[in-house]
């Protein structure tokens, strides 16, 4: 992703305990593909010192109306000229107040006011000033001002209560930033991804698994999202919390992957299969914990399990299908012989000793035209590529389609 095409955003943090989630959402943002510029308020660096969010976004902080750093002077207008949105996390009572009335006292508070580019606000505040009269009619303000809400969360509070007022996790501000920064290059598709490793039980507490994390598969999932999909998410077992306004179902076994993946494929326009499905299953799976035996070997009788994007992509009338392969070696020859014997548009590559487990990817793309490289970088923004490009070749095949 080149420095021209990245989306610039302005991240406003006001006085609030949550501004600690600030710094993980710049890395966050920055991660993928995000070029954060941050402005704080006085209050706001009582909580979070300025060189914490400077060295995470990589930008000056900005804390002053009257900062010399900006040539004009007018860093109230400035700032947000070249930015696709402002977004304020966390968003104090007294800051939502601020922009309910169309106050402008500090500099984050102008910025907002002589904005031209859409205000996400993530308020974070006690419970009881969350439920006050007062506040709610602010939000309700906010909202018919065209101004987009993220939360808040009910949760455990730093006062030590427990309700709503909690500012959002840090990931689900990011995604939820991305998602309307994002084009809608697939709006109104209905997507199905398989996400995730398979478990197949060997007896009560071994099975044979492998190391996917799950993360480019969800990373796919937030694309698409983002892109305007309506997604659902069927993951085996991973680590990870699954992203806002996903349908997700949870499953073990590839079995059990191809059961939901039954149910749910007639429904979807696109099937992107990213899931790292067992080949083998055991025969007979003991009921009880095999106890080892230091003069016995174990020996089991592994069959096939299904193969799922096979098994889509042969249907009369499939989705677009998309598959996933990981790799050791020969990477182009392997991939393009198994996009061809399953017969789907599209196939991504990678070598699996580079992505397994790992923030970032670099992954091949092989389709009828040929071959297209996507250079190494995190997961979130490779998994925005892969959905362009999937949208591309999408819209290609429904105009094909539509020609009488």
């Amino acid at each position: 992703m080149t420095d021209s095409s990245r989306k610039k955003v302005l991240l406003g943090v006001t006085g609030g305990v949550a501004a600690y989630k600030s710094a993980e959402l710049v890395r966050l943002l920055v991660r993928s593909g995000i070029e954060v510029q941050v402005v704080m308020t006085s209050a706001a660096c009582g909580f979070i010192t300025p060189a914490t969010l400077q060295a995470l976004s990589g930008n000056p902080v900005f804390t002053d109306m009257w900062d010399a750093r900006i040539a004009n002077n007018m860093a109230h207008i400035d700032l947000t000229r070249d930015k696709a949105a402002i977004v304020v996390a966390p968003a104090t009572a007294d800051f939502m107040a601020k922009l309910a009335n169309g106050l402008a006292d500090d500099l984050l508070s102008t910025l907002c006011l002589a904005r031209e580019c859409p205000l996400l606000v993530a308020p974070a505040m006690n419970r009881q000033m969350w439920d006050n009269p007062a506040t709610r009619r602010n939000a309700a303000q906010l909202e018919r001002d065209g101004l987009t809400l993220l939360g808040p969360a009910s949760g455990d509070q730093a006062c030590g209560e427990t309700g709503m007022g909690r500012m959002l996790e840090a990931q689900e501000i990011a995604d939820a930033t991305i998602a309307f920064l994002a084009p809608k290059l697939l709006k109104g598709a209905r997507v199905l991804i398989t996400a995730g490793p398979t478990f197949e039980a060997i007896d009560a507490v071994r099975g044979i698994t492998n190391r996917s994390s799950g993360k480019m598969g969800y990373a796919v999932a937030r694309a698409a999202l983002g892109a305007g999909a309506k997604v659902a998410l069927i993951s085996g077992p991973v680590s990870l919390s699954a992203p806002a306004g996903v349908d997700i179902t949870h499953i073990e076994t590839a079995a059990q992957m191809f059961e939901a993946v039954k149910k749910q494929v007639a429904n979807a326009d696109i099937f992107i299969s990213v899931a790292a499905v067992a080949d083998y299953q055991v025969d007979q799976p003991r009921e009880h914990k095999v106890k080892k035996s230091d003069e016995a070997q174990l020996s089991l009788q592994l069959v096939p399990n299904p193969d799922i994007l096979g098994w889509v992509a042969a249907r009369p009338k499939p989705p677009f299908c998309v598959g996933f392969a990981a790799e050791s070696r020969n990477l182009d020859t392997y991939a393009e012989q198994k996009r061809r014997r399953k017969n789907i548009p599209l196939m991504v590559a990678n070598l699996a000793q580079h992505a397994i487990g790992a923030d970032d990817n670099e992954v091949m793309l092989l389709d009828d035209t040929g071959t297209h490289q996507l250079d190494r970088a995190p997961k979130d923004v490779v998994a925005q590529q892969i959905i362009a490009h999937i949208a591309k070749l999408y819209d290609s095949t429904k105009k094909r389609k539509a020609k009488p």
